[in-house]
């Protein structure tokens, strides 16, 4: 059992591999009490007056204490973070992960601004981890690209893809937990669609290409398909060569 969970992990691509060990270790020992969440919340003031910058990046790490709610998320992110590195964004590493860097900054932006708004800022006020989020903002580009595949919700219903983020919603409303950090990651997963895909085709313009330096960091080996043995191809047709 316990080398099949080593394969398992071993078999992860980089980037699902590296966020689910950071998010295990760091919710783990938040439960152990070796590290205290007060040094990973997001808080703007830290962030800005006393230049607390981990905060950015670690309010993305914590899921909360260790629950049915963790496991929950843990498989939704060990699932469909790699569905998307090794099918979606397979061979373009550095791509994949500039989706959650911009979903990140997404997400942090949302709750900055709202926070700003009136009776909008208690609401915001209280959102100061948006691990879940980004996680359901996987969830829902996984949804938006594979669209027509069968799903089964606790064996209850069956229903395609593209009603897996309302569903999950549905979910979360029935079980008490709050609407906002599903609703947030769905903002950011539909502004990454429709920026990396939607806009594409109807422009012709990429506003979401990777940068060069955060490509130079990834090196991305190139998708090779493979031609089946004993396979021959017919010549090519006189009219074809004559034409060359």
């Amino acid at each position: 059992m316990a080398q099949a969970v080593e394969e398992w992990y071993k078999q992860m691509p980089i980037i699902t591999r590296s966020y689910l060990t950071a998010a295990v270790v760091t919710t783990v020992g938040c439960s152990l009490e070796i590290i205290s969440p007060y040094n990973l919340y997001l808080n703007p003031t830290l962030v800005v007056k006393q230049y607390q910058f981990w905060r950015l990046v670690t309010n993305f790490l914590y899921f909360r204490k260790m629950d049915l709610d963790f496991m929950f998320h843990m498989f939704f992110l060990a699932r469909y973070c790699k569905l998307l590195e090794e099918n979606s964004f397979r061979g373009r590493t550095a791509d994949f992960f500039y989706m959650l860097l911009f979903g990140a900054t997404v997400l942090t932006g949302i709750v900055l601004v709202g926070g700003m708004i009136p009776y909008l800022s208690a609401s915001f006020a209280k959102i100061i981890f948006l691990s879940n989020s980004l996680t359901f903002m996987m969830v829902y580009v996984w949804s938006k690209q594979n669209p027509y595949i069968h799903m089964s919700f606790l064996g209850l219903f069956t229903f395609t893809a593209a009603y897996l983020p309302w569903v999950l919603l549905g979910f979360s409303i029935l079980v008490g937990a709050s609407a906002w950090v599903d609703l947030l990651g769905m903002i950011a997963g539909h502004a990454y669609y429709f920026l990396a895909e939607v806009y594409p085709r109807m422009t012709g313009r990429h506003p979401l290409r990777t940068p060069s330096f955060i490509k130079a960091l990834f090196a991305d080996d190139p998708v090779v398909v493979a031609r089946p043995e004993n396979v021959r191809f017919a010549p090519a047709p006189a009219e074809e060569i004559h034409q060359d």
